[in-house]
């Protein structure tokens, strides 16, 4: 449904590959983490793909483990993972004249309990996160 997906985008001067790395590797998560929540990396592929599984050590007030599995995969194109809950973090790249447009959405139509996320003010309060992490995305990629 798409009144349960937020998102926000943004114009990057760097290849479609090379954004993709980023985004395809763990390691690059917390590189890129605008939200300040992901720690680290516990275990996973260097390179994810499609049903790729990856535990990322996380903090939100307390630590705590997280496993997700990667839900879509397009090489170059498109990335999304979800955990336990069954909401989506979704990454598509689409290459364009002077660069690549960047799209992270944050997706809850696919939760198990799309209202719980509603009620805890998840979707609002993403919002600067989506935005910080594309920031972030592009620093990473052009200081590689």
């Amino acid at each position: 449904m798409a009144n349960q997906v937020i998102s926000a985008e943004r114009m990057m001067d760097h290849d479609s590959s090379a954004i993709f790395d980023v985004l395809a590797s763990p390691a690059g998560h917390l590189k890129m983490d605008g939200s300040g929540t992901v720690r680290g990396v516990v275990r996973g592929p260097d390179r994810l793909s499609l049903d790729a599984k990856f535990v990322m050590r996380m903090s939100l007030g307390v630590p705590y483990l997280m496993t997700s599995r990667v839900k879509e995969f397009k090489e170059n194109r498109l990335i999304a993972w979800a955990h336990f809950s069954g909401h989506r973090w979704r990454y598509e790249l689409e290459p364009v004249d002077d660069g690549t447009r960047v799209t992270e959405s944050f997706d809850w139509s696919t939760a198990r309990s799309p209202r719980l996320i509603e009620l805890l003010g998840y979707p609002e309060r993403h919002k600067a996160n989506l935005i910080a992490t594309l920031e972030r995305l592009d620093a990473v990629v052009a200081a590689a």
